[in-house]
């Protein structure tokens, strides 16, 4: 591997920071024992500035370029963005319905617990919470029977993209990085 500048980070598929590297979660660390470091990161992700610095903290966060993109929104070194969980409102969804539609399947073998083509979970007599005895085969339910809230109302739901759990690390004692 190729000599590391100072305030490199790099992605690691272990466990561990290696020797002169730190995750990057966060640690507070004092200014006397890493002045390199905090003379070209400073307080950019934290800390006092007089006794400590912070480093950047990756832990559950994606990595984001500075700078701005075309159409994109000004990012500075250092800001933290987003959310977690987000909760969209009437107002935010577009227009739709949900289609429920009910049928009789007379053929009892082909009833299962996974549709396939041809094939129904159960009688309409047996649906539920929503029994329909004497229910006529292929039936549409009523559009009210979903509402745009569900029955709880608006809640957060997840609003993270997939991704791969890695190690982020930033190296503490390298080459000093000069501008060209």
């Amino acid at each position: 591997m190729s000599d590391s500048f100072t305030g490199e980070i790099q992605v690691y598929g272990f466990n561990f920071a290696p020797i002169n590297w730190a995750q990057c979660s966060g640690a507070l660390l004092p200014i006397s024992q890493y002045t390199a470091l905090f003379s070209l990161i400073g307080v950019v992700y934290g800390g006092n500035g007089t006794s400590n610095f912070q480093l950047p903290n990756l832990v559950g966060s994606a990595a984001c370029s500075q700078g701005q993109g075309p159409g994109l929104s000004p990012r500075n070194l250092g800001e933290v963005f987003g959310e977690n969980q987000v909760t969209l409102l009437s107002g935010q969804m577009p227009a739709h319905n949900h289609v429920f539609n009910s049928w009789n399947q007379p053929d009892a073998t082909k009833r299962s617990n996974r549709p396939t083509n041809g094939s129904a979970l159960v009688e309409p007599s047996q649906l539920q919470p929503f029994p329909r005895p004497g229910a006529a085969p292929n039936t549409t339910f009523s559009p009210s029977m979903a509402t745009g809230y569900g029955q709880a109302g608006p809640l957060p739901h997840e609003n993270r993209q997939p991704a791969l759990a890695i190690n982020f690390c930033i190296c503490l004692n390298g080459i000093f990085p000069t501008s060209g």
